[in-house]
């Protein structure tokens, strides 16, 4: 039996839409993998989109950044968490070794921390990274100009250099200081319901169109009990409907989802042929290469946050209905990472 560490960052959820449908399709192959999680996120939450049973550590090994809300940032919280968490850093990463070696899998898998990439480094663990971003580029432009900033940096890119391979979705940043970078296809879930299915579960009326509001696992909220009406239109939230269909069920199978530039939703609607509206999230570095991609493999529109407050979504979704529908893009990275990680299993 082969066992497999995957440590999934809980900054927002897009993390686990990256490393979910790699797990199942992995343990598809593999059914006799033993897995372990860790990760921030609820373990009911994690099996919504893992598949199986798995060992659950309910810890948060990055954070990321510190958020005021799903847009911004709050830079000064950040760099205080990172200089905290970077300040006995060799003594941090001798306990990440010595956990690994205790844990003892067989290959360590992460998306995107850098610490257990670190620890397996030391404990001689073989460690695979997945992700469209790392944080060593995202606390570079951000803090680069701080004068304790260098340091931090040179350990993060440590982390990542340590990596066997650093697995670079599509659409992906462009990593050029990581010289174990293999880019990799699209990763998305596929649906496993149909609409039909999806209105009986949720009793929800499919001659209307549905317009789900999903701002990736951070707090925004949205007045949508104020905006205006239309008999044809149904606004959805997905918290409110998850107990019944899964997200990526509900996704695929919407109208429209209004959404901010994150990986995993602007795959996924791209992969399913959803139109999207997003609100722009400022200075947020992952955000050009998502919107190139996105305005060539799918519909989209841009909105502002006055638009949002106010629901003056209407005419963009409808010019966005008006569009004939580019190819879809097909998730060929979960081919690729599975076989990727079968070759180090």
């Amino acid at each position: 039996m082969a066992a497999l560490f995957v440590d999934i960052s809980s900054h927002g959820l897009g993390h686990l839409a990256q490393a979910a449908p790699v797990l199942n399709a992995l343990r598809s192959v593999r059914p006799d993998l033993h897995l372990t999680v860790r990760s921030g996120l609820p373990r009911e939450r994690l099996a919504r989109r893992i598949d199986g049973d798995f060992a659950h550590i309910h810890e948060a090994s990055d954070f990321g950044f510190v958020m005021k809300n799903a847009l911004d940032i709050d830079l000064p919280a950040s760099a205080q968490r990172y200089r905290e968490f970077h300040a006995d850093w060799p003594s941090r990463v001798k306990r990440e070794a010595e956990f690994l070696r205790n844990l003892a899998p067989d290959l360590v898998l992460t998306d995107v921390s850098y610490l257990p990439l670190a620890g397996a480094a030391v404990a001689g663990i073989p460690a695979v990274a997945l992700c469209s971003l790392n944080w060593a580029d995202l606390f570079e432009h951000y803090f680069r100009r701080e004068a304790w900033h260098g340091q931090l940096h040179q350990q993060i890119l440590a982390a990542y250099r340590s990596a066997r391979a650093f697995l670079r979705t599509t659409p992906g940043m462009p990593m050029v200081d990581l010289p174990n970078v293999v880019t990799i296809g699209p990763v998305a879930a596929m649906p496993e319901l149909d609409r039909a299915e999806v209105a009986r579960r949720l009793d929800l009326a499919p001659e209307r169109r549905w317009v789900l509001v999903a701002l990736g696992g951070f707090d925004f909220p949205l007045p949508i009990e104020n905006w205006p009406t239309r008999a044809d239109i149904l606004w959805l939230r997905p918290e409110e409907l998850a107990a019944e269909v899964s997200f990526n069920d509900l996704l695929a199978n919407v109208d429209a989802v209004v959404t901010k530039p994150g990986y995993g939703t602007f795959v996924e609607a791209a992969v399913h042929g959803v139109p999207i509206l997003y609100l722009r999230r400022p200075d947020w570095p992952e955000e050009p290469c998502l919107v190139d991609w996105l305005r060539l493999h799918g519909r989209a529109g841009e909105i502002t946050r006055e638009q949002a407050l106010r629901g003056d979504l209407l005419p963009t979704l409808e010019a966005l209905w008006a569009l004939p529908a580019p190819p879809r893009p097909t998730p060929t990275g979960v081919v690729q990472v599975t076989e990727a990680l079968l070759d180090f299993l």
